[in-house]
């Protein structure tokens, strides 16, 4: 019989083998192709110390193709859990020196009972994805381990984040994974794609490179898939680390406080200069974002994606805030088809999660043309309208400009169930622009004038003064206060404040039928 101490020589032999993966030549390759391993990028993510490994030794059970005497302890992926700033998290990170980190079915259980657990305590889940895809040996079951992956992405979406970081390969079906979690990251030189370059070629006859097809800024200009770019590993970690200090755990929690020295009444003098009078001027709105966020931060989401609106997380007074706001520096910050279903996620998130809603609204209305309109503009411009409809968390907009048309009603306006709407002085409510509204009323009036250019105008300053100011919204109680720009921080700080607790009672249901 064996005694304690051979024991534990066995066992310190198979901890030895497993923390190898694939090899030391196989880690070799990666290191050379300068990738991190499954396990370094754990040990740069989690608080030093905090990983436990769950299910180190399981092995594949295939025996076709030679499969049985190929045998590697963890299978080709690293699951457990660790903490990120004290929060636990669950994670699993894809080995590629094992297989090329191809997915089994022994290795999709694995995943699957870390996100099972997950749920069950309340934690979020981060995927480190370096695969090559299926595993080609076992057929249907490699196959039926991903849909197994599939349906935990589902049935946990809402309960607790999930966060994937693509740092290599994700092809085929795997792609699929990481699309239905809440945030992507992608690394300089990683790609994803559904069918890869030679495919595309064979199909389209066009020329196309990984990178050009499912690289990491394809992703996150183009396809809006990825959230988030880096230029390397380490700072994609440290991203994620970032992105979870705004969020909450779990669907029944409210994301962590921060303490700031910032005061909640510091003046934010720097939007009287920022926001011009004249409605034509462009100018960026991550500058009043950042002059109202707590010590001036401001992580921002998808930022190469749909630039016409600007989504991401600030805190105020200490507390997580999603912010959607129209950028009158891209397309005068008109809603088009891209930025409805960007903002649309983004608002859907935040209300799963429990994070309230600051809306900075300067829009001009919806970007006009054929190709939007043939292209569901309708559709997808009510995503985001439904999403703002249908969120409960605390909603709080900000009308700093224009606010045109239909796009007035879409961008959590108090119709929709906003729970404070204010404006600064120069915002302009009306169904559209004082030059075509006038263009349209006045058309029959002008065409008798002797003078239509100086009639038009004289009507256009008119209906200026008239309409495009906060003044008759306010009177209608559709706007519950117009405010000075310095005060701007010290009463959205506020508002929060009274929202802290809010509720709302809405229809039981299974569910509502976005228009996806």
């Amino acid at each position: 019989m064996e005694t304690m101490e051979e024991k534990l020589r066995v066992l310190a032999e198979k901890d030895r083998v497993a923390l190898l993966g694939g090899g030391e030549a196989r880690i070799k390759r990666q290191h050379d192709a300068g990738k991190l391993t499954a396990r370094e990028r754990i040990d740069l993510l989690v608080d030093p110390g905090t990983f436990q490994e769950i299910d180190r030794f399981v092995v594949h059970r295939c025996t076709d193709f030679g499969m049985a005497d190929q045998k590697f302890p963890g299978d080709g992926v690293v699951t457990g859990t660790g903490r990120i700033d004290g929060r636990l998290v669950y994670l699993f990170s894809q080995d590629f020196t094992v297989f090329g980190g191809s997915l089994s079915r022994e290795y999709a259980r694995k995943i699957c009972k870390i996100m099972d657990q997950a749920v069950k305590v309340g934690a979020p889940v981060i995927g480190l994805n370096d695969s090559g895809g299926a595993r080609i040996q076992e057929g249907v079951e490699s196959l039926g381990g991903y849909a197994d992956i599939f349906l935990r992405n589902v049935t946990t979406s809402g309960v607790v984040p999930q966060i994937s970081a693509i740092l290599g390969p994700c092809a085929g079906g795997a792609v699929y994974s990481p699309a239905i979690t809440d945030f992507v990251f992608m690394v300089e030189g990683a790609y994803m794609f559904v069918t890869g370059p030679e495919v595309v070629k064979t199909v389209t006859h066009e020329e196309v490179g990984m990178e050009d097809l499912g690289g990491a800024m394809t992703h996150n200009v183009k396809s809006g898939v990825a959230q988030f770019a880096a230029p390397d590993e380490a700072s994609c970690l440290a991203g994620i680390r970032e992105l979870l200090s705004y969020l909450p755990s779990n669907n029944l929690e409210t994301p962590p406080f921060k303490e700031t020295g910032d005061p909640p009444d510091r003046p934010t003098e720097a939007i009287v200069d920022l926001v011009p009078t004249n409605p034509n001027l462009p100018y960026d709105i991550k500058d009043a974002i950042r002059e109202i966020a707590d010590d001036h931060e401001f992580l921002e989401v998808h930022e190469h994606f749909a630039g016409n609106i600007v989504v991401g997380f600030i805190r105020l007074n200490g507390r997580s805030v999603g912010v959607v706001a129209n950028q009158p520096a891209v397309l005068a910050g008109c809603l088009d088809i891209d930025s409805s279903v960007k903002g649309a996620r983004f608002v859907r998130f935040c209300d799963a999660f429990n994070i309230p809603l600051l809306t900075l609204e300067d829009v001009p209305g919806f970007l006009p043309g054929t190709d939007q309109e043939w292209r569901g503009i309708i559709r997808n411009g009510a995503k985001l309208l439904y999403a703002f409809a249908e969120a409960t968390v605390p909603k709080v907009t900000v009308i700093m400009r224009k606010s045109y048309g239909g796009a007035y009603c879409v961008m959590a306006s108090k119709h929709i169930r906003a729970d404070y709407n204010f404006a600064l002085p120069t915002a302009e409510v009306a169904v559209m622009g004082p030059e075509g509204a006038v263009n349209i009323i006045f058309r029959q009036q002008l065409a008798r004038s002797d003078d239509p250019d100086a009639e038009r105008a004289e009507l256009v300053a008119d209906y200026r003064r008239r309409f495009a100011n906060p003044y008759k919204a306010a009177e209608l109680g559709f706007i519950d206060e117009i405010l000075h720009p310095t005060n701007l921080r010290r009463r959205l700080c506020a508002a929060f404040d009274v929202l802290e607790n809010k509720q709302d009672d809405v229809p039981r249901r299974k569910h509502g039928n976005i228009p996806l």
